[in-house]
């Protein structure tokens, strides 16, 4: 694999893009820093197909990065590959306003293949390949410039062993014929609602003080202030005002601005800096939540009596043993509030009881709940049997 200088200027990387455009997948992975700010500060991007490599430098003066940004998310040709893609794909979404497609995430193809549920990238170089990465630049300050030429190797190695593992994945996949299980998976990874949301919709995101419609009503107007804020400034939510902050504001309103030099969290400052008006304006503005707008007491899971709850905890020792059986990852079959939905009685629009999910382990779930299939001893030796079915006369 040829390896190419680190690219800062825009004629290298469109002519590098062109090549690329004939291959049928690329590897894709990005150095950025988010720690002092909301958007992540890209730094690098680094792409790789089996026949080349490059780091691109996106702080060069002048570099255009357009050819690049269309083979991600405009060309459906070109298969796009990640490990654990999701702020990958953040920084993508914040550049153009979509997601890479289609793609493939190598994390979430390893737990179909029985790596684990969440495979670290050098346990899956390791793992694959035989291979120890060098770790020393894990740690970099990728914003500050010049780049040493060890940082550069260390951030390509990412992508050239990528290009390596990914297609040793493919054909392990194929072999065990799993690679349609991954399918919803990637779609779910793809979905650029993953990676927008409203200012107004922030304080969902939040640990609820309580369910007083006037609390929440004020909690969701400060947390959009805080999210607008947050994203004007580009600063961490928490560099504006923490969550507990936010809480107690939401739950003790201030009744003057006056009032906010008197709030754990915030400054002397604020009774009289225009950052505090902007703040009492929201609280002003806040508005009680109607009825459709109060979230479920327990979202998306339903209530589980006593017995519902033990039947959940023998569904999911029946998901370890039918994981290990099948040799993936449990979490690739079954989440925890599916398993808990089946226990208190949901049979519909729950994805293990349909396609493969419910050949692995939906149907013998479905009989655990419903009396045809139990847990016994034999030998010390834990094992399931079938209830007979009761003979009926004619």
């Amino acid at each position: 694999m040829k390896i190419h200088p680190l690219i800062t200027d825009s004629a290298s990387l469109a002519a590098l893009i062109e090549r690329m455009t004939a291959a049928s997948f690329v590897a894709v992975d990005t150095e950025f820093m988010r720690e002092n700010s909301y958007w992540p500060e890209l730094c690098l991007i680094q792409i790789a197909t089996p026949e080349e490599a490059a780091a691109i430098d996106p702080k060069a003066d002048g570099i255009d990065l357009q050819p690049l940004l269309d083979l991600l998310v405009d060309n459906e040709e070109v298969l796009k590959v990640f490990h654990a893609g999701g702020q990958d794909l953040e920084i993508v979404h914040n550049l153009t306003g979509k997601v890479p497609h289609p793609l493939f995430d190598t994390q979430i193809a390893a737990m179909a293949l029985g790596l684990g549920e969440q495979v670290g990238y050098s346990n899956l170089i390791e793992s694959m390949l035989g291979h120890q990465l060098d770790k020393g630049a894990r740690f970099t300050d990728w914003s500050r410039r010049p780049l040493d030429k060890r940082q550069i190797d260390y951030a390509i190695a990412d992508v050239t062993h990528l290009a390596t593992v990914f297609p040793r994945m493919v054909e392990k996949l194929k072999r065990s014929r799993r690679g349609e299980w991954l399918d919803e998976e990637m779609e779910r990874l793809a979905d650029p609602s993953s990676f927008a949301f409203e200012p107004e919709d922030a304080w969902k995101r939040l640990k609820l003080p309580s369910r007083n419609p006037a609390v929440l009503g004020r909690l969701k107007a400060l947390a959009a202030w805080r999210e607008t804020e947050a994203r004007g400034k580009n600063l961490p939510r928490g560099r504006i005002v923490k969550d507990d902050t936010l809480n107690e504001l939401a739950s003790h309103a201030p009744k003057s601005q006056d009032d906010l030099g008197k709030v754990r969290g915030l400054s002397a400052g604020w009774r009289n800096n225009d950052i505090g008006a902007r703040l009492m304006a929201a609280v002003a503005a806040a508005r009680p939540l109607g009825p459709d707008e109060l979230p479920d007491r327990e979202p998306r899971r339903p209530g589980l009596t006593k017995d519902a709850a033990l039947v959940s905890d023998l569904l999911k020792l029946l998901l370890k043993i039918r994981a290990k059986e099948a040799g993936v990852a449990a979490r690739l079959i079954a989440r925890s509030d599916e398993i808990e939905a089946l226990a208190a009685g949901v049979r519909d629009g729950l994805n293990i009881l349909s396609g493969w999910r419910y050949d692995e382990f939906g149907h013998d779930a479905l009989d655990l709940v419903e009396g045809r299939l139990a847990f016994g001893i034999e030998n010390g030796k834990l094992k399931m049997t079938r209830a007979l079915k009761e003979n009926v006369d004619a």
